[in-house]
């Protein structure tokens, strides 16, 4: 079946995209949560009057999240866990604890943003990406030092 997406789907697309999915799967999944509607002639000439004013509206998001890039890459957050004697964590420093840290610092990222494969078990010094938007990645520093 072929649909246009009406939002970004990760590993299908972006809005305005018409791309073909299994049939289950657009009328179960995809066109009841919003995310895309059925690729009939309507519907292709009304999102491609659409299109300009949302690809300007994505410009001026991306715009605000190249922005954004620049004062999350000067930051620098630093944890404080209890660790034994070789360097593990009692516990670990998970994607929602960057999320409290920088909501804390003024950013508002939601943890679905961060991307932290496992969690953070070792006392040391990390990079971890976040997605501001879909061309836009910053990168954050992360150190976790031992509580004394």
């Amino acid at each position: 079946m072929n649909v246009i997406l009406k939002k970004e789907v990760p590993n299908l697309g972006r809005y305005g995209d018409k791309v073909k999915v299994a049939e289950g799967y657009a009328r179960n999944y995809l066109i009841p949560k919003g995310m895309a509607a059925e690729a009939t002639p309507g519907n292709l000439k009304q999102f491609e009057a659409e299109k300009e004013a949302f690809l300007r509206k994505e410009t001026e998001r991306k715009e605000k999240a190249e922005g954004l890039r620049s004062g999350i890459e000067a930051l620098s957050l630093t944890f404080r866990r209890k660790a034994g004697e070789d360097e593990k964590l009692f516990g670990s420093v998970t994607a929602h604890d960057i999320e409290s840290e920088l909501k804390a610092k003024g950013f508002g990222i939601e943890k679905k943003d961060i991307l932290l494969e496992e969690a953070i078990k070792t006392l040391g010094n990390f990079t971890v990406s976040v997605k501001l938007h879909p061309e836009v990645t910053a990168v954050v520093k992360v150190g976790v030092v031992k509580e004394e």
